[in-house]
């Protein structure tokens, strides 16, 4: 599942293309990572500035390293062996591994800090990112780093995170997504294959890289940090910020400078537990700031027609590729759709943020969508259809957040979305107090193309909450588990993984 910030350029725009957990391979470092793509070398950097002059892109990203690591000017680094505007299959140039010694004062351990190159534009010369200036953001505008306690006795680096920040620039460099501090990733598997807890992902600001001004734009050092299921859950019904200030004042669950150790066996609930109040307190007076996730989606006008699914080819099982049951979408009108909700549903501006968490930017009006959904001329190439009645057919796993939609952001006059995991269909749940859809009390279910709202009155909304309770905990729900509201003619069936 993929879940978006408000304000996401395709944050959705991509949604659930993102990695598989497969693509992450251990080893100690020397090991070839990311199926041959790519291999460690010592004095990568070295090797690079004696076979030509270093791009300004990347001499810049150097530095800000240097500034740090002053004694390590040459690190190991993993690097592409043929490199992505070549056709390799790594959109990532070089991650240098680096040896930082922490600081015992602030309880902070040795660990080793990976930097990732290739998300920005190290070239500037159109090869693999738009040329832009030094006033805008260089290529996605970030790069990726993470902390990893060192083992005790460890000499080298391992190499798995390396593969997985490949892994996350695939999908950005697919979706043409960007990760943001506060974006989470649910991974669902422990990071290095192992049996630890921590199993996702929360990204950071990295305390010591902050952002540089390089010759091609800006770039901000985006962290990755491990967390446990318990902690994702808290970031995707509170918001990932919050989590991480949580993190960063307990020295066992990351510290300051928020260091992922794979041996870590106990949660922030577990270690404070203190932080359960304080996460409900803040979902109850802040609500969630998760304005979206990916899902495996259909909807249907009347509960026994044939389902629609929410974009043409997304939910067709093996036995139904020959029956079209809804019209061919044009990439014409794939692009439009895909404009409206990125002006409209992620209030943004610019590029998005997405991970599989769609955070909402706080500069925009949370109440109010009018111009951005209603108005934008993409909308308008759509005819609104009414319906009468709804039946929404969804995942588990995307179906498990329907009462965080309901009581951390419909409650607190927000719009939720559920995207298409393969492409640009989308369910919109739109309480009263969003201005600009094109669903009302007089007209509670329509649609734009493959684009349904649904409209969740005052009234109905705590009895849509106590009702769906039950799926906060998926792994006590029997499937296909449906609920129906007979006078709202609305069905919700939550069914397995793949529809």
């Amino acid at each position: 599942m993929m879940d978006w910030k408000e304000g996401l350029s395709g944050g959705v725009h991509l949604l659930d293309a993102a990695p598989p957990s497969g693509e992450v391979v251990g080893g100690a470092a020397g090991e070839v990572v990311g199926g041959a793509a790519g291999e460690v070398v010592g004095g990568a950097a070295g090797v690079v500035e004696a076979l030509a002059p270093i791009p300004a892109g990347l001499e810049a990203l150097y530095a800000r390293c240097r500034s740090i690591y002053p004694d390590q000017p040459n690190p190991l680094q993993v690097t592409a062996l043929v490199k992505y505007w070549l056709g390799g299959p790594d959109p990532l140039d070089y991650i240098s591994m680096y040896a930082n010694p922490g600081n015992p004062k602030l309880n902070i351990p040795s660990h080793w800090h990976y930097v990732s190159f290739g998300c920005s534009d190290l070239h500037g010369d159109g090869r693999v990112h738009e040329q832009t200036g030094p006033e805008s953001p260089s290529g996605f505008g970030f790069e990726l780093t993470m902390r990893l306690k060192k083992e005790e006795g460890e000499k080298s680096p391992p190499t798995w995170p390396a593969a997985i920040m490949q892994a996350l620039s695939k999908y950005v460099f697919q979706s043409e997504s960007v990760l943001c501090v506060g974006d989470h990733v649910s991974w669902h598997c422990p990071l290095d294959n192992s049996e630890s807890r921590v199993q996702h992902m929360l990204m950071g600001e990295d305390p010591q890289l902050g952002s540089v001004t390089t010759p091609n734009g800006s770039v901000q050092f985006v962290q990755i940090v491990g967390v446990t299921t318990e902690e994702l859950r808290a970031a995707q019904h509170w918001n990932g910020i919050g989590v991480l200030d949580i993190i960063k004042r307990m020295p066992s669950a990351g510290g300051p400078w928020m260091v992922t150790d794979m041996r870590r066996g106990e949660s922030i609930y577990e270690l404070e537990p203190s932080v359960a109040e304080e996460v409900e307190n803040g979902i109850e007076n802040e609500g969630s700031n998760l304005s979206g996730v990916s899902a495996r989606i259909a909807w249907a006008e009347a509960e026994l027609g044939n389902m629609v699914p929410s974009s043409p080819q997304s939910l067709r099982t093996d036995f139904d590729q020959e029956s079209e049951v809804s019209p061919r979408i044009t990439h014409v009108e794939s692009e439009q759709i895909k404009s409206t909700l990125q002006k409209g549903l992620m209030q943004g501006t610019n590029k998005g943020c997405i991970t599989r968490g769609m955070q909402e930017e706080k500069a925009a009006s949370e109440a109010d969508v009018e111009g951005n959904i209603a108005s934008t001329d993409s909308a308008e190439l759509f005819v609104t259809r009414r319906l009468e009645s709804v039946h929404l057919t969804i995942n588990l796993e995307s179906g498990a957040l329907l009462p965080l939609a309901l009581r951390g952001r419909l409650k607190h006059g927000r719009h939720f979305t559920f995207k298409s995991v393969v492409d640009i269909g989308a369910v919109t749940l739109v309480p009263p107090a969003v201005a600009g859809a094109f669903v009302d009390a007089t007209c509670p279910y329509a649609s734009r193309g493959p684009w349904l709202q649904i409209f969740i009155p005052d009234d109905f909304l705590p009895v849509m909450a106590v009702d769906l309770a039950d799926l906060a905990d998926p792994e006590e729900v029997t499937l296909p588990a449906t609920f129906r509201w007979p006078r709202q003619k609305l069905t919700i069936t939550v069914v397995a993984e793949e529809i």
